[in-house]
């Protein structure tokens, strides 16, 4: 194996995944250069990045540092709810391209019938947050 063990990993991962590299990138909150950096091995990221890839990929953080050669490490348990593969499952569903998501032209194009809805689906996403934060507070 090359010395880059963590970038070509990476790549590895991200490829089997059926991401472009662009794609990955905006899912973990970095630039396309940041990841081409990190596959190539000219930079290193950060331990907490390095968590977010192995969550991600359900890869243990000894397999994306060449650690160990078992990539089949599971890290949650079984019933524990990935939101990051969930959000990018529903993106791709419906067909969402997280360019045009991000579109303020397609925003700014909104009804105030569109705007209203919206308005009551974010009501909605917080009140259900808040009551989560609520629940898990009181257990």
């Amino acid at each position: 194996m090359s010395a880059n063990i963590l970038g070509d990993r990476l790549r590895k991962l991200r490829e089997q995944q059926n991401l472009t590299q662009k794609r990955a990138a905006t899912i973990f909150g970095l630039t396309n250069f940041q990841l081409s950096r990190y596959e190539k091995g000219q930079s290193n990221p950060d331990p907490d990045l390095i968590a977010k890839f192995a969550d991600y990929f359900d890869v243990s953080t000894d397999y994306l540092l060449g650690r160990t050669d078992d990539h089949n490490f599971t890290s949650r348990e079984e019933n524990t709810f990935d939101s990051l593969s969930e959000i990018n499952r529903l993106l791709e569903k419906y067909e969402i391209d997280d360019m045009s998501f991000f579109d303020i032209e397609k925003w700014k194009s909104m009804s105030p019938e569109q705007i209203k809805e919206l308005e009551s689906y974010f009501q909605y996403l917080v009140q259900k947050s808040y009551e989560l934060e609520k629940d898990k507070k009181n257990n």
